[in-house]
């Protein structure tokens, strides 16, 4: 096999934990430059530096490769999400936090976005599962503020969470291919006033007035 340019060379021991991450990395550049059905397990491991006996002995197929990274970063999506909404109790930062995670979450490095949002393996369950969990565990959290602060029912805070995760995704991965010809900071801004310009029309509680 002719070695890529991008190929490491073998020979190196590393403990489990270390050598997953190295496979997982190898697998994250080769899935989103070729796509999972142009991606082959010879690739991945010669791109990570192993033979294919190493690269099987940590993930039994390319499925379950693939997988493992959809896993690594939906948790790292859902992480950031809920992290922006935690950072501060002023609902207008809130707003901007949660677009931001997703801003910051495009225009991470390797562009694991695209296997989460762009993934051309969603019509296979495992796959279209933690696709649709990443949307449904962020906007659960963003309604669960919604209903807490306006007083909305579940099922229209739901609706509004659902709605303001979609605008934040599809906003932000727009920006980016679209050469981000908009700094990501003002970017994020005028999609939270958007965002914001809605959500603040809704009475609060009187309990959150209060606090």
């Amino acid at each position: 096999m002719t070695a890529t340019p991008d190929a490491k060379p073998r020979g190196t021991r590393l403990p489990r934990l270390a050598r997953r991450r190295q496979l997982l990395g190898a697998a994250q550049e080769v899935f989103v430059e070729n796509g999972y059905h142009a991606a082959a397990m010879d690739e991945i491991a010669e791109r990570a530096g192993v033979s294919k006996p190493v690269l099987y002995q940590h993930f039994p197929g390319k499925l379950e490769l693939y997988l493992a990274l959809l896993d690594l970063h939906v948790d790292d999506m859902v992480t950031r999400c809920r992290e922006a909404l935690a950072s501060t109790t002023d609902n207008k930062q809130r707003v901007q936090a949660a677009i931001g995670a997703f801003f910051d979450f495009v225009s991470g490095q390797g562009e694991a976005f695209r296997l989460v949002f762009e993934s051309d393996l969603r019509n296979v369950a495992p796959v279209r599962q933690r696709v649709e969990r990443s949307l449904r565990e962020s906007a659960e959290m963003i309604s669960q503020v919604i209903q807490e602060d306006t007083g909305c029912s579940s099922d229209e805070a739901h609706l509004l969470g659902v709605g303001l995760v979609g605008m934040a995704e599809v906003s932000a991965r727009y920006w980016l291919t679209s050469g981000g010809s908009i700094p990501k900071d003002a970017a994020t801004q005028l999609m939270a006033r958007l965002a914001w310009r809605g959500i603040s029309g809704f009475p609060r509680t009187a309990e959150t007035q209060q606090s």
